[in-house]
């Protein structure tokens, strides 16, 4: 059986991911007897999440810090999704040294809502909406730039049952803003339907990161120039199933995977070529190592 496989050059971390994972193993290597928490999963991969977990990182959600006692001298980790103004009134009062590790873009991302947001306060009209998925660590941060008064809009077919009970109003001024890690494709069909309902009352903001925005075109051409992807992603990730559900879409023969263990042989043809590729919060040497999974399971066929 003579099959290639290759691993996509654009795919791993992403320089958000990199940042927080690189800060977060300087403050576990200078610890001495201090504790490091990390406020949620720093990263959706298990076998990193594993690593930092060993050197002595311990993931609290946000929930937990209700039940905290007044810490001392204890780093408290936010990770690159952000988190809203709130979190941080209540990690510094428990007595936390916040340690920022939100991306870059989403900072400059949370900062633009948050104006629109006052200015349409002191308007005293407006309204400002978010694609992106409910519930997901990154929107939270962006709803608390709002005082909790943004509406998330998931989907087409939310935005179009909000058109129609009222959530969202046609008459008054309104911006949107995305997520950083949404498709591309999705939010400009979300904007061109309410261009349609809104006219010139609506004001687009490009906010999708530009790393996953030009990553579709790139990720589309290594799956159509591959015959199978296995696509690697944390079972957690949101990046990770746009992208995956993106590369089914090119290329029917994809197949997201976590771990070498979840390789099937019998997805192989004699003379495939198969690509390797994952998302933002996957680990080029995890991408490597799959690659090297499926080498081996194919030499052994041959």
């Amino acid at each position: 059986m003579s099959v290639k496989v290759e691993v996509d050059k654009n795919s791993g971390f992403c320089p958000g991911v990199i940042r927080a994972v690189e800060i977060a193993e300087t403050k576990l290597a200078e610890k001495g007897d201090r504790k490091i928490f990390s406020l949620g999963a720093l990263v959706h991969n298990e076998s990193v999440l594993g690593r930092l977990a060993d050197a002595g990182l311990v993931t609290v959600d946000v929930e937990d810090l209700d039940e905290m006692q007044a810490v001392q001298d204890a780093d408290l980790i936010i990770r690159a999704h952000g988190e809203p103004p709130s979190t941080y009134i209540k990690a510094k009062s428990l007595g936390f040294n916040v340690v920022d590790c939100t991306c870059p873009v989403v900072l400059k991302l949370q900062t633009r809502i948050r104006n629109a947001y006052n200015a349409m306060k002191a308007a005293g009209e407006g309204q400002i909406l978010i694609f992106g998925k409910v519930g997901h660590a990154e929107v939270l941060g962006l709803v608390g730039q709002t005082e909790g008064e943004a509406i998330v809009v998931e989907s087409m077919l939310m935005l179009e049952a909000m058109l129609n009970d009222g959530k969202v109003s046609p008459d008054i001024p309104t911006e949107i803003f995305s997520q950083t890690t949404k498709s591309p494709q999705e939010y400009a069909k979300v904007c061109e339907r309410l261009s349609e309902v809104l006219g010139d009352k609506l004001k687009v903001h490009d906010t999708i990161c530009r790393q996953v925005s030009t990553r579709h075109d790139k990720l589309s051409n290594f799956a159509l120039s591959h015959s199978v992807i296995v696509f690697v992603s944390g079972k957690s990730s949101s990046n990770g199933k746009v992208l995956c559900e993106f590369c089914k879409s090119v290329n029917i023969r994809t197949y997201n995977i976590s771990s070498v263990a979840d390789i099937n042989e019998a997805w192989f043809r004699e003379d495939d070529n198969v690509g390797v590729c994952g998302a933002a919060s996957t680990p080029k040497e995890l991408l490597e190592e799959i690659a090297e999974g499926i080498r081996d399971i194919l030499r052994k066929k041959q």
